[in-house]
């Protein structure tokens, strides 16, 4: 069996402008610019106050080196279009700073290292941190608080568990396309603590409270009118592959309470990606907010049933907590799971007719692994990937397909027959081996 491909998304600071650095005893004055490696050393003692910029998962000066017995003010500024803040380890903290706002953050007298990063969830992972060193004393660790390897406080997932009475599967089945050509649609974020494993809570981010959210129907040539309402604690924002827009504005984050409207026209078939673009975006896909968008080929042929698969990662954090970053860092998932759930099709199996032509649509939401998707007894006479046709059925060489190979934010389509009546295991066969890999089955009637 091959080794799948795996992929993830590399988070790169940018640092903007050079740091003006203050330093009075009264009033503050300059004293210089952050060097190559953006520290800033101030000589001296007394009061001194160095601006700090937050912006692009980067805080400038991310070290500030003073003398023992300094008294340090960081007079902190956001000038990202993200909110942003700055705590210190058992220190101060300000506010949540929009874009162009300012805060005073008064650190005292400082006798010992410090660190520093912004709280919003997945910023630390993503680069947001500081050091304030310390000369003249001992500098205590230099260990991002955090960062280092710690016990994993996260729930063990029982793949032998069956959930409880009152739990319902993600239906699968592809909802019909509406027959007008332009659809409307509202799509909120929110906060839900969600089971995604029999006995295993995790606090979701979501679009209309599923993990993954709804799935959009629609054909070659339609329009795509769809309002976003951010009912979450954090700014969060929306990408649909299916369209082709500008995303500083469609795609752009909104604070909770906000809304924008996200226009689209789906010029090509395919099964697309929606997720939510605000950085660090693999931690918003893997805490749920992701979803497919289904455009049908022309001249599609009518089949018995159709489904859709989202495929994505779990990175479980504490129970009813929300996804945890160093796992995604470390590319460590806890299980691959169809529509958001452990081995849901396992505990409610897909009833399906033998004998009767099914099209299965899988995308991949990732945020990391690829996926190669096999039903076990049956092979795929027609397979569309990414756009195009790789085989069709009838065709001159009377060939067939195992699988249906994608890389995350990929989507396709297989068609098949399942032979007799039975029990048909649909998995993620680059993943097969691995007790944590995606499983499902087909029922046969």
């Amino acid at each position: 069996m091959s080794t799948p491909r795996r992929h993830s998304e590399r988070v790169i600071g940018l640092a903007l402008g050079s740091v003006l650095v203050l330093v009075a005893l009264s009033v503050a004055v300059f004293v210089g610019r952050g060097t190559a490696h953006d520290t800033v050393a101030i000589d001296g003692g007394g009061q001194r106050t160095v601006a700090v910029t937050l912006q692009a998962m980067h805080i400038s000066p991310s070290v500030i080196t003073v003398p023992s017995g300094t008294r340090l003010v960081l007079q902190v500024t956001n000038a990202d279009a993200t909110r942003h803040d700055l705590y210190l380890d058992g220190g101060p903290q300000t506010a949540l700073l929009a874009q162009g706002q300012s805060a005073r953050l008064d650190v005292g007298v400082v006798t010992h290292a410090l660190q520093g990063w912004c709280t919003v969830p997945g910023h630390k992972a993503a680069g947001m941190t500081m050091s304030i060193q310390v000369t003249g004393a001992p500098s205590g660790s230099a260990t991002m608080p955090g960062m280092a390897a710690s016990g994993d406080t996260s729930p063990a997932i029982n793949f032998g568990a069956a959930p409880g009475p009152d739990w319902h599967a993600y239906d699968p089945a592809l909802p019909l396309a509406p027959d007008a050509h332009v659809h409307r649609l509202t799509l909120t974020v929110q906060d839900v603590v969600a089971e995604v494993a029999p006995g295993v809570r995790q606090a979701l981010w979501t679009y209309n409270g599923t993990a993954p959210g709804p799935v959009l129907h629609g054909r070659v040539g339609d329009r795509f009118v769809i309002t976003i309402v951010n009912h979450g604690d954090m700014a969060h924002s929306i990408d649909f592959h299916a369209g082709a827009v500008n995303p500083d504005t469609a795609m752009r984050s909104i604070d909770p309470g906000q809304s924008l409207v996200y226009e689209f026209t789906a010029k090509y078939a395919g099964a697309w990606l929606y997720h939510c673009s605000t950085m660090p975006m693999s931690l918003h896909i893997a805490n749920g907010m992701f979803g497919a968008v289904i455009v049908d080929p022309p001249g599609l042929a009518p089949v018995a049933a159709q489904y859709v698969m989202v495929q994505s990662e779990l990175y479980l954090g504490a129970q009813g907590g929300i996804a945890d970053e160093r796992k995604i860092s470390a590319r460590q998932p806890d299980a691959v799971v169809f529509n958001g759930y452990v081995d849901q099709y396992d505990h409610a199996p897909i009833e399906v007719d033998a004998g009767t032509r099914i099209r299965v649509w899988v995308v991949d939401a990732g945020p990391q692994d690829g996926t190669s998707f096999h039903v076990v007894g049956t092979q795929f006479d027609t397979v569309f990937a990414e756009g195009a046709y790789q085989l069709r059925a009838g065709n001159a060489e009377h060939g067939a397909a195992q699988t249906l190979a994608l890389a995350p934010g990929q989507g396709g389509f297989v068609e098949f027959t399942l032979p007799s009546a039975g029990h048909y295991p649909f998995v993620d066969h680059a993943m097969v081996d691995g007790e944590h890999g995606a499983h499902g089955v087909f029922l046969a009637r």
